[in-house]
């Protein structure tokens, strides 16, 4: 997949009772956005409320069957599920609808490894393929089925080579992890060589505007781009905040709703400069109909990482799309939050003498 031509695909997914038509629309929405960010062109939406999914395809066969009409009707080939369904669910999908079915989590992968610039950045990408890979060997492997041993024998040629792929696989993380390990070291002098001055982590939820805004403290040229992860890497950039007193803005990959567990292990090393950090400036987008669930969505990956007891700054951005002052209160989410512009730099003094208070 590559920005210089597009695609085009459906996106599906379930409506479950704990989510209303609104809450899936928003997904799809954010589904919709993810594929542009590489070239793919959502040009419907399948979606089926039901108490819970199908064992066999996830979703009904009939709105499987009309998913399939509808992809005949477009001439399209790619459908991508935002709910994460299994390999056996996919290949029974696919056969119905005679093209290829990915999900929300294979998009944002293929979306990591597009987007990746780094030799660390790549490398925690190539490894988080192979871990996801692991989950879908029994797919790969159909055409073998009927090689193995029979009903409740194990050892055909079906198993066998999957066993063989699958320590192929293990073998090969192993070796990225003992590479990503050796570069863990080394940032962690880098780390060290940074002492004497305050590092603070910018965190928040994906395309928030937090690049956008160490630029404007920094007056440096960090990549800015509107797009979903635009910034997969941890750059850090160091910024007077008053006359001799300076700060180190790092610069971490935004987290977003349903991030695919194997990134999100394979990126730690990365995240981690949350961890590490003096204090975070936790960026929040004020005009996103749905705020407090991206700040929730970050608040809860802080805390798996363990950084959720940190100092922090709370900064809602993009106040200047915001005219009304009605509609700027009704927008406020609970705490002490610092509005701001980092495209104009209103609220940048109130923000810097935030910082300085925490140094």
């Amino acid at each position: 997949m590559h920005n210089s031509f597009k695609i085009s695909a459906v996106a599906a997914a379930l409506q479950l009772p704990n989510l209303s038509r609104a809450d899936i629309e928003d997904h799809l929405d954010e589904l919709t956005l993810l594929a542009d960010s590489i070239g793919v062109n959502i040009v419907d939406r399948v979606i089926q409320k039901k108490n819970s999914p199908e064992a066999a395809m996830w979703m009904g066969r009939g709105k499987i069957d009309e998913l399939a009409k509808i992809m005949k009707e477009k001439k399209i080939r790619l459908v991508i599920f935002d709910d994460e369904i299994s390999s056996g669910q996919i290949r029974n999908i696919e056969k119905i609808i005679e093209g290829r079915v990915i999900t929300r989590a294979e998009l944002i992968l293929d979306i990591f490894a597009y987007k990746a610039r780094t030799h660390e950045a790549k490398m925690q990408v190539e490894m988080a393929k192979l871990e996801f890979s692991l989950t879908r060997l029994r797919h790969l492997w159909t055409h073998l089925e009927g090689q193995t041993g029979g009903i409740g024998v194990r050892g055909g040629a079906g198993e066998k080579q999957i066993e063989v792929d699958r320590q192929s696989i293990k073998d090969q993380i192993g070796r990225h992890r003992k590479k990503l390990d050796s570069l863990q070291k080394r940032r962690s002098i880098q780390r060290n060589l940074r002492l004497g001055f305050p590092v603070a982590a910018v965190v928040g939820y994906t395309n928030v505007g937090k690049s956008t805004l160490i630029n404007k403290l920094s007056k440096s040229d960090l990549y800015v781009e509107d797009k979903l992860f635009a910034t997969l890497d941890a750059m850090t950039r160091r910024t007077e905040i008053a006359p001799d007193r300076f700060v180190l803005l790092t610069d971490t990959v935004g987290f977003i709703r349903k991030f695919p567990p194997q990134l999100a292990a394979s990126f730690r090393s990365t995240i981690e400069e949350a961890i590490e950090a003096d204090f975070l400036i936790h960026v929040a987008d004020a005009t996103h109909p749905n705020l407090i669930e991206q700040i929730e969505t970050v608040e809860r990956f802080l805390k798996e990482l363990g950084a959720d007891e940190k100092k922090m700054i709370r900064v809602l951005n993009k106040m200047d799309t915001i005219k009304k002052s009605l509609e700027f209160r009704k927008r406020l989410p609970p705490g002490n939050w610092i509005p701001i512009s980092a495209k104009t730099g209103a609220g940048i003094f109130m923000l810097k003498e935030s910082i300085l208070d925490m140094l």
